[in-house]
This record gives C-alpha cells, sequence and structure tokens, in this order.
C-alpha cells in the first residue's frame, strides 16, 4: 500500500477534508486511503496536474486573476530546470469543470529545507477562488499537509491581499510591483514618461544610432546571458541557470521575446519579455554600466510598448522590486508605471519559518555569499548559479 507521502504527491488525489480528520484518497478506483491531515471544514480538496490536466489552461482562459505565473509553460520550463513538479489544490472532482485553484511546487532541499511554495521565482501568483469557503477549504488543506508531513512553512505570493493575518501565518517579505496601462494611444503614453530621465534618453539611443534586436535565437540568448552575468554580480547574486532561459523559450515559443540594444555589434543592454494572455511582462534585464548614458534600457522598454501597443495588450508589467532598490523604484515609476504591494506570506506551526540564505532578510550567511558573488569571474558565478538556484525557489 502507498505510503501517505506517496498520496500527498500524486495529481489525481482527493483531501477530503471533514471535521473528522482529512483523508487522502486515491480516485483510480485501487480503493486504497491515507490519512493525511486533521482540520475543520466540510469541502473536498482534490490535487491535479496543471501541465498534464487539461482543464487547467482551460479555467486560466476564464479567470480574471491568472498570471503568467499560473500558465502550465511557465510550470514546465520550473519542472525541466528545478525538477519542482507542480501540483493544483482544487475543489473540483475528477473530471468536473474547475473554477478554483492554488498552484504550488514542493521544494525539497538539504540546504534551505522542505517546503511548500505558490510559486518559485514567481512575482507573485494570486491563490484563485472567487468563493471565500473554497479559499478557505483549499488553504486549510494546504496548512494540514504541511503538518502532517513536516514542511517547514507553506509561501503565498498573492498579487491581491488575503489579509492572512491569523495564527500560524507570517509576513515573509514585501515587494513594489509596476504596471503600466496601456489604453492611452502611444503619444499619450511617450507624453507619461518623464521628460527628462525617460524622454531624453530614448531619444538620445536613437541620434546614438543603437540598434534593436528581438526574437529567440541562441545567439540573442547568449548575448542576453552575457549581460545578466555581469548584472547579478554587480547585485552580488549569481545568475539563474541558463537552461532555465532555454527552458522558457522552448515552453514559451513566439510568446517569448530577447530585446538586445547594440552599439555597434557590442550588446549594450538586454530584456526578456513574455506575452500572456492581456499582457506583456517584462522579467528579466541586464546591462553594461559602462554604456548607460546611451539610453539602452530605454530603447529596450520604448520598443517593447511599442510593440505590446501593436499586439493590442492592455498592459505592461515590470514586475516586482525590493522595496530598497530605492533607484530601480523611481525608475520604474517615471514610466508612468501604478505602484501596489506585494506581500508573500507564509504559514508554518514551528518557529522556522524562514530559511538561511533569504535576500530578503539579511544575514552574515547571505553577506559572505554576496561578497563571494561579486568577486567571482564570470563562469564561476555562472557555475554557482547552476548549483544553488534550485535550493532558493
Amino acid at each position: 500500500m502507498p505510503s501517505a507521502e506517496q498520496v500527498s504527491k500524486r495529481p489525481g488525489t482527493t483531501l477530503d477534508v471533514t471535521s473528522e480528520g482529512a483523508k487522502a484518497i486515491q480516485t483510480n478506483g485501487t480503493g486504497w486511503k491515507e490519512t493525511t491531515a486533521c482540520c475543520a471544514t466540510s469541502r473536498a480538496v482534490h490535487l491535479v496536474s496543471p501541465i498534464d490536466d487539461p482543464r487547467w489552461d482551460e479555467y486560466l482562459k476564464r479567470s480574471s486573476g491568472a498570471s503568467l505565473f499560473h500558465c502550465a509553460a511557465w510550470l514546465e520550463a520550473l519542472r525541466q530546470t528545478y525538477g519542482y513538479e507542480p501540483v493544483v489544490y482544487t475543489t473540483a472532482s475528477p473530471g468536473e469543470r474547475l473554477e478554483n485553484g492554488v498552484v504550488c511546487c514542493r521544494v525539497q532541499s538539504r540546504l534551505t529545507g522542505r517546503r511548500l511554495v505558490s510559486l518559485p521565482f514567481s512575482d507573485h501568483c494570486q491563490p484563485l477562488a472567487d468563493d471565500a469557503e473554497d479559499l478557505a477549504a483549499l488553504l486549510t488543506a494546504l496548512e494540514d499537509e504541511l503538518c502532517t508531513k513536516g514542511w517547514r512553512y507553506f509561501e503565498v505570493r498573492p498579487l491581491i491581499p488575503l489579509g492572512l493575518h491569523g495564527s500560524g501565518w507570517h509576513t515573509a517579505a514585501v515587494y513594489l510591483h509596476h504596471q503600466i496601462d496601456l489604453q492611452p494611444d502611444l503619444a499619450q503614453l511617450f507624453s507619461n514618461l518623464h521628460r527628462d530621465s525617460v524622454q531624453r534618453k530614448i531619444r538620445r539611443a536613437e541620434r546614438e544610432g543603437l540598434t534593436y534586436l528581438a526574437g529567440a535565437t541562441e545567439s540573442l540568448l547568449d548575448s542576453f546571458y552575457g549581460l545578466m552575468v555581469k548584472t547579478r554580480r554587480r547585485h552580488g547574486v549569481p545568475p539563474q541557470p541558463k537552461k532555465w532561459f532555454q527552458s522558457l523559450m522552448d515552453c514559451f515559443g513566439d510568446a517569448l521575446q530577447i530585446r538586445i540594444a547594440l552599439q555597434g555589434t557590442k550588446p549594450i543592454a538586454a530584456m526578456l519579455t513574455i506575452r500572456y494572455k492581456n499582457t506583456l511582462v517584462y522579467k528579466y534585464g541586464g546591462s553594461d554600466v559602462s554604456y548607460n548614458r546611451l539610453g539602452g534600457m530605454h530603447l529596450l522598454y520604448w520598443n517593447s510598448i511599442q510593440d505590446a501597443k501593436r499586439w493590442g495588450l492592455r498592459f505592461f508589467d515590470l514586475g516586482r522590486t525590493d522595496v530598497q532598490q530605492a533607484g530601480l523604484v523611481i525608475f520604474k515609476k517615471r514610466w508612468g508605471a501604478v505602484e501596489s504591494a506585494i506581500s508573500y506570506s507564509r504559514y508554518t506551526n514551528s518557529a522556522g519559518w524562514a530559511h538561511s540564505f533569504e535576500l530578503a532578510r539579511p544575514n552574515w550567511k547571505t553577506k559572505t555569499a554576496q561578497f563571494v558573488f561579486s568577486h567571482s569571474p564570470d563562469r564561476l558565478l555562472a557555475i554557482l548559479g547552476n548549483l544553488l538556484y534550485r535550493h532558493f525557489g
């Protein structure tokens, strides 16, 4: 008979959450069941695979809260690169139309511990449930799995606050989110840009004759990754594995664009954007600071906005920013972006709701690591990223 740990990992499993206890029941007809948790609610919660079950992407098309980070392509890239197996908790029975879901990954690391995260390496990931009782049932099922399986914590990253202030919940980090509304015409959007800091830099890039390239080729990836390594060193952190960006290219196809600004033949600024539903998402960027005066990154932003308008999109999502990065916050606001706060919340039944290498919670370990990263040569820094990133999700 499978163990309770095996039950809790399998899509196609029902977590029958009742006042008598939560039971995980295999739904493939074998007839076995295992107790997984105890709580007080009356709704059954089911586990489905968001990659293999077509109901998930069909539901995302209908859900106004669905983002790039919910979609199967993003989840498949996480699985290919880091080995994280995504699962959705939902109140929908097998074969029933989905009307809610919380997607998460189980991160298991000897370095940073075992935890449930919704969702690793994602700016935000709203738990999707319009009904308050459904949301309560989903969160309760996740809390119960944490209690019975010994996970260190369960983390959610809602774009819209959920008000999770009860016993066991903690605020893990707070970031700022910036988004540009693309409804105005291009002339108005340009007029909304800060005159001295943005408009002049765009015109400077044009006067300097910078070249703009966009696509999803191996040569563009190489240029982008080289600038990413330089940028990550400046911030004292390793770059994501190059395999991560290759997986994103493979999974998103034409929806992903690598954008490069060049002076002559030299790449001086780069960004990676992904189109999802009515939004263009700026996810990663890097630059050579010795050429920043030429406005390469400004050229990339403005071309991205023009592309998004041509494609009929509604928003340009500039992503999350650490609140301590005052300069980057000002930069994004000068593009006419609307600012909001994102609060990451964690549930735990112990004091161990943080791990040792969190940049959002600096300590002597993170400061030592940042010193090493900032003084490592490119090749070593890339190797460190390959070795360490799966532990940071």
